[in-house]
């Protein structure tokens, strides 16, 4: 992974749009089954829409039915990062993206195998790239 993405507040602003911004930078959540990518099906890679860098392959995504891009893994370990989220009266895992921290989504304990695990991201989180 390159170095680290540093920006201001302003350059945020300046770089997504109002949604993107709330979603990645401030933590929040689109609502379900609004999302471009919720429904995607096509072969590619997701990667994270403030910096660029690879975080999802189309090859781990699943329909949870819970109306977000949902991954059983990251595109490899170090894409992301997790943090304990004790916001809205619950403990869960947060995903962020571990070069621009960049809010993703959670991740859960109730997906498919190998892993076992839901990532639920947020479709503005993410730039798809079709192979």
């Amino acid at each position: 992974m390159n170095d680290k993405v540093n920006k201001t507040d302003q350059e945020w602003r300046e770089q997504l749009s109002d949604e993107a911004y709330q979603v990645c930078r401030q933590k929040g959540t689109e609502r379900a089954f609004t999302g471009q990518y919720w429904d995607n099906h096509e072969a590619g890679v997701y990667k994270c829409t403030c910096c660029g860098e690879p975080l999802f392959s189309s090859v781990t995504k699943f329909d949870s039915g819970t109306g977000w891009p949902s991954y059983y893994e990251p595109i490899n370990k170090r894409a992301v990062t997790e943090h304990e989220d004790r916001s809205m009266f619950a403990t869960r895992t947060e995903v962020v993206c571990s070069k621009c921290d960049a809010h993703l989504g959670h991740v859960f304990p109730d997906g498919p195998q190998p892993t076992g695990l839901r990532y639920c991201i947020n479709s503005v989180s993410l730039d798809f790239e079709k192979e």
